[in-house]
């Protein structure tokens, strides 16, 4: 029967896991006060949120939305992997998104509801290394608006953000599973999230922490099994996700991103640990080369303004005796601050900079950890001096980094931060643990709405439309397939809106929105033979030879390869295109007006009308043979098909690899015409027969076998451990020389120095 303390331990807790939810939701007020596009803002509005759009159409209609063959290079999410087409939390997130108008709405949403998981997340990770609630609380929720998190992976690449949420889970159960306080499930679901939303660096990341957790717990516990029990229920989950890449790595081939297993260095998006140094001043403008140039326009190595100068308030004789039970985290801290800093390319991984959420939760753990349980202000005259310098090393580091002009305002934010330490100090010193941690909590939002109202507008927004019915609205009621031809790198940058460029031109994913059928999309992947041929860039924009280049012959056919896409109409950029109007219209086309909407485009379609839907997706039938489309989806063709003398059928689908065809059941080869395009040969003497050409993508079947294999192997570790379950009083023992933490505020003063002088921050 559960005792009176261990109740008040639950209420405790539980308490301030509702402090962690609320301070997450005054953060994003903060923001959103200060810009509230913020969650809106660059790859999320042209990628994610559109792609959510996309996938939950399919999923509304009852269709696995593997492939969209109209799309073209960026229509294939199975080799994608960002749709997260095996991620239950994403598929909800698709299935509820058509319910929304407003994207921005949809967004910020979507982004608190991950915020909030990663913050009790990180909740859980101080929790399972023993911290108090209080200082877990304030790890919690300043991890959440921590600089790479809040400007980039919270703004623009919202994958980022949901793989680091399930992320922290999977670290606080596989400490929580390895000292037999939990069983594997819970490591092994939330690892799962991790890997299957598509998006590789929380995957890595999760292999690298999980790695650094066992290790950790191998040095504390002096015992390898474990660890090694950690680490094969981390293995099942790698098994149970690995269908979410198998099919991009045995389709590599065909992509930009050939896995050639290059090690470079070239600078680019790499930190130098020197940056580091910056992790507690607000101000911080970082210096490294990135898209930005040499100086960041905005914090992002900033981790929480408290954490280097709380350095000075840890009893570090006392932590060392705790070093064996947290370095798992020290571990992880180690190689997540190596990783920064380079290489730039390890084979497909690029841009380590990408790592830095990683190392600011390493070190608010362990910060957040040490002065939960090791915290003092014995000696409170020397600490605080400690404390003083070290902000002045951050204001020099900061200075250092980025001096134009920010001297003052680095200085400014220095002195802020030693007027709130020692409001926070005397909070402590007057009532408690409680209020010092409170008062934390407090200032994370101000600071949050003050760098983001810094850095508005974001750099990297589009500031695409928001509302899905104006964008609608405003948008040319294109019917059938369009291919849009432009640059929108040079969108002017005050015609960024819905009454400019959006009027009639698409970014990314974007025309999901006002919902017509482009071929550009977004692809980070893309397909090499298709972006040569048409010269299309990742977000869909293309070069200015791509007019020339669509119109080009095909010579097995005989037909311009924008016939064999079966595109109904050509918009051209202006900017990149001004005189094109005005030149005659390529065989088979015209110019047509769209007035209001082509102040910003020139229009060609077809004479005869929209060829897209003209006999599915059968493109081109060569001299003697007769192809009648049957029935077509996004995987399948089937068509009635005859011939005497026997001969080619193209179709308007990218030969990604995956292709099968059958003639009455019977195989037929598939070829990639010119590179690209589905073409099958039907031999002489074929009369009325079944032809279907169907894609699967490469690995699904081995994808689903291995799958089975992680899900039995978890199974098994399961049944091991209800087997072997330590009885409840016995669950939390830890090795003898690690005495147990207080848990109440009333517990005694461990170090005490004398006085008031001497209280350890663990009250």
């Amino acid at each position: 029967m559960e005792d009176e303390g261990s109740r008040d331990t639950r209420r405790t807790t539980a308490v301030w896991a509702a402090v962690t939810v609320l301070g997450v939701i005054a953060g994003y007020v903060g923001v959103l006060l200060a810009n509230a596009r913020h969650f809106y803002t660059d790859d999320t509005e042209a990628q994610y949120v559109p792609l959510w759009l996309t996938v939950g159409r399919h999923l509304r209609d009852g269709a696995f939305p593997g492939l969209e063959p109209e799309r073209w290079m960026a229509g294939n999410y199975l080799v994608e992997g960002q749709a997260s087409l095996f991620n239950p939390p994403q598929l909800l997130v698709a299935a509820i998104a058509p319910s929304f108008d407003n994207m921005v709405v949809l967004a910020t949403v979507v982004k608190l509801a991950y915020s909030i998981i990663l913050a009790l997340g990180v909740f859980r990770i101080c929790l399972a290394y023993r911290a108090q609630p209080p200082w877990a609380a304030v790890a919690g929720v300043a991890f959440c608006f921590s600089g790479w998190l809040l400007f980039l992976d919270q703004a623009s690449w919202a994958l980022g953000l949901v793989g680091t949420a399930w992320l922290a889970h999977a670290w606080a159960s596989g400490v929580r599973y390895a000292r037999g306080q939990s069983g594997p499930i819970p490591v092994f679901v939330f690892l799962y999230f991790t890997i299957t939303i598509g998006y590789v660096w929380p995957g890595v990341e999760a292999a690298v922490m999980i790695v650094a957790v066992a290790a950790g717990e191998w040095v504390y516990q002096r015992t390898p099994w474990p660890s090694l029990r950690l680490l094969l229920a981390a293995g099942c989950a790698g098994l149970a996700g690995a269908i979410t890449y198998l099919p991009s790595l045995l389709s590599s081939d065909a992509t930009w991103r050939v896995a050639d297993g290059a090690i470079r260095n070239d600078g680019f998006m790499t930190v130098p640990w020197s940056e580091s140094l910056n992790a507690s001043l607000p101000t911080t403008l970082p210096s490294f080369n990135s898209w930005f140039g040499l100086i960041q326009p905005f914090p992002v190595v900033y981790i929480a303004w408290f954490l280097i100068p709380g350095l000075a308030f840890i009893d570090w004789k006392a932590a060392a005796k705790s070093a064996r039970e947290i370095s798992g985290i020290a571990f992880f801290a180690l190689i997540t601050l190596v990783w920064t800093a380079g290489p730039a390319t390890l084979g497909p991984l690029r841009w380590p900079a990408r790592v830095l959420p990683m190392l600011a939760l390493a070190l608010l753990v362990l910060g957040c950890v040490l002065l939960s349980r090791h915290g003092s202000f014995a000696n409170w005259r020397t600490r605080v001096a400690v404390a003083v310098g070290l902000v002045a090393l951050l204001w020099v580091r900061s200075v250092a980094s980025a001096p134009y002009d920010r001297i003052r305002v680095h200085l400014v934010a220095a002195l802020v931060v030693i007027v709130l330490g020692a409001v926070v100090a005397l909070l402590y010193a007057k009532w408690g643990r409680t209020a010092a941690c409170a008062a934390l909590l407090v200032t994370i939002a101000p600071i949050a709405y003050y760098q983001v109202n810094e850095s508005f507008p974001h750099p990297m927004s589009w500031n695409l439309p928001e509302s899905r019915s104006e964008a609608k609205a405003r948008f040319p009621d294109f019917d059938g397939t369009t291919l849009q031809l432009g640059n929108s790198q040079i969108f002017p940058g005050d015609a960024k809106n819905s009454d400019g460029v959006y009027t009639s031109l698409v970014v990314g994913f974007s025309a999901e929105v006002p919902g017509v059928t482009y071929v550009n999309g977004y692809t980070p992947i893309g397909n090499r033979a298709f972006s040569e041929r048409t010269c299309m860039f990742w977000e869909g924009s293309t070069c200015a030879e791509s007019f020339g280049k669509i119109f080009e012959i095909e010579p097995a056919t005989g037909k311009p390869i924008v016939d064999l896409m079966k595109v109904d109409r050509i918009t051209l950029m202006r900017l990149v295109y001004p005189d094109a109007r005005w030149q005659p219209p390529p065989p088979g086309w015209h110019w047509v007006d769209y007035p209001p909407n082509d102040k910003w485009i020139w229009v060609l379609e077809r004479d005869g009308g929209p060829i897209s839907t003209d006999n599915g997706r059968i493109a081109d039938v060569g001299t003697g043979v007769d192809a009648v489309s049957t029935a077509e989806s996004g995987y399948t063709s089937t068509a009635r098909v005859s011939s005497e003398t026997g001969g080619r059928v193209t179709f308007a689908r990218l030969a990604w690899p995956g292709y099968r065809a059958t003639l009455d059941g019977r195989d037929l080869d598939v070829e990639a015409l010119d590179d690209i395009f589905v073409s099958v040969t039907i031999p002489p003497g074929t009369e009325n027969a079944h032809l279907e050409v169907t894609w699967r993508p490469p690995g699904m079947y081995l994808g689903a076998t291995i799958l089975a294999l992680g899900l039995t192997g978890i199974g098994l570790l399961h049944w091991w451990f209800v087997r072997n379950r330590r009885r409840p009083e016995s669950a939390d023992t830890h090795p003898a020389d690690e005495p147990p933490v207080p848990t109440d505020a009333a517990d005694t003063d461990t170090g005490r120095a004398g006085g008031e002088s001497g209280k350890v921050l663990a009250r």
